[in-house]
């Protein structure tokens, strides 16, 4: 815009109309925005503001920006190390591909992980039953050695009194129709509900024989619980997930259940079946406190952790999450959750470098910046597929041999 714009300030009620005005003036002035001359009329204390050329536009149109479009270009040079393949070959143990798609895209999938370096992938989402046969005949019969395939649990006949045995019966056959391990999704413990329409926890004693089958056939259980706490806090201008809230206001939780509660419930079956192996999803959700789950995993030694979906917590405290990594090096399995290529390129660059303040590749999650922990080897070897090989069974290690 061209065109000069005229702003007609009156100050006529103000304690001291002169002063401000001048504050006004200076403040503008010094700013380059406007040149400033005293108008003729009924009062002294209108003043007009000339706005220097286009600037004052553009300005007035920012104050008016919501949040959620600014995105500010960063100034600073450092030094950057865009990483696109991972260092070593990897287990994703956080994957969620559909398990019946045709031969062509499934071997697109393939020529994507061979980009990646991802030796294997592993389907939380192999169903149960013939369904589940059917998945593993399509993705492990094409490719035997790069898909591994988990089970889930049908709550359909949830409210029969041996539900428990009958799931264990289930898990068994599936087991020797492929599967590798157990997947609980977060339903359990949120969403899912007896004949009573009473939410049925996680640690329900019903379930006992599952766990306790898992320890038999020697399979792990990769356990969704809950979700982020902020989701159960005030959505105001204190809560860190305000964005996403408001992007996704669905995801906004009630008071009760409570997250401690949801997430103690988790805790308290995995404490309660020492012989069982689990994996607990997305750090579960401690990648903000890793102090505590640090504490945890020392308590809980048949616990492991995976990363998926929280990369953005460990990448806003380097330092720390490096130490940690190292300490918790035997316990931590690299996942990813969503499928998308170039997301992966994050990881790497987060747990292979020590760069600083890049983009996360998801503002909602996460508005700040990320550094890199710059792992050692070790670790990066025991995280990106030693720890898997260890947990998970069908696993061929063949795959790994460097």
């Amino acid at each position: 815009m061209n065109a000069t714009a005229y702003v007609y300030i009156a100050r006529e009620t103000d304690a001291n109309p002169r002063r401000e005005s001048r504050t006004l003036r200076v403040h503008l002035l010094a700013r380059g925005l406007v040149k400033m001359r005293k108008l003729h009329g009924p009062s002294p204390f209108f003043l007009l503001l000339v706005a220097a050329g286009s600037s004052m536009a553009p300005s007035l149109r920012a104050q008016e920006m919501p949040f959620e479009e600014y995105e500010p270009r960063s100034t600073l040079v450092v030094p950057e190390h865009i990483v696109t393949r991972a260092r070593m070959p990897f287990i994703d143990v956080h994957a969620h591909p559909n398990g019946g798609m045709p031969a062509d895209t499934l071997g697109m999938l393939v020529e994507d992980m061979n980009d990646l370096n991802m030796a294997v992938m592993v389907n939380l989402s192999g169903r149960s039953g013939e369904r589940l046969r059917e998945i593993v005949e399509n993705m492990k019969g094409r490719y035997p050695d790069r898909f591994i395939v988990f089970a889930n649990l049908n709550f359909e006949n949830v409210d029969d009194s041996d539900y428990g045995q009958q799931a264990a019966e289930q898990l068994a056959k599936d087991v020797e129709n492929g599967a590798s391990g157990l997947k609980i999704f977060k339903s359990l413990g949120m969403w899912i509900t007896d004949k009573d329409s009473t939410r049925i926890r996680t640690d329900d004693p019903r379930f006992d024989p599952i766990w306790a089958k898992c320890a038999e056939l020697g399979i792990p259980v990769l356990i969704h619980t809950g979700d982020p706490a902020p989701f159960w806090e005030a959505q105001d201008r204190f809560n860190e997930r305000w964005l996403e809230l408001k992007e996704r206001p669905r995801r906004k939780r009630p008071p009760e259940p409570t997250w401690e509660m949801i997430m103690r419930e988790q805790w308290n079956v995995i404490r309660r079946h020492p012989e069982t192996t689990f994996i607990s999803a997305h750090l579960s959700w401690l990648g903000n406190d890793l102090a505590r789950l640090g504490a945890l995993l020392d308590s809980l030694p048949n616990m492991h952790v995976e990363i998926g979906a929280v990369l953005a917590e460990l990448g806003r405290q380097p330092r720390f999450a490096r130490d940690w990594f190292i300490r918790y090096q035997n316990r931590i399995l690299f996942g990813k959750d969503a499928w998308e290529l170039t997301e992966y390129h994050v990881y790497f660059r987060t747990l292979e470098t020590a760069d600083e303040y890049f983009d996360y590749y998801r503002r909602r999650h996460a508005f700040w910046k990320l550094y890199g922990l710059d792992l050692p080897d070790e670790v990066l070897r025991k995280v990106y597929y030693g720890n898997a090989l260890r947990v998970i069974p069908g696993i061929d290690a063949n795959l790994f041999s460097q």
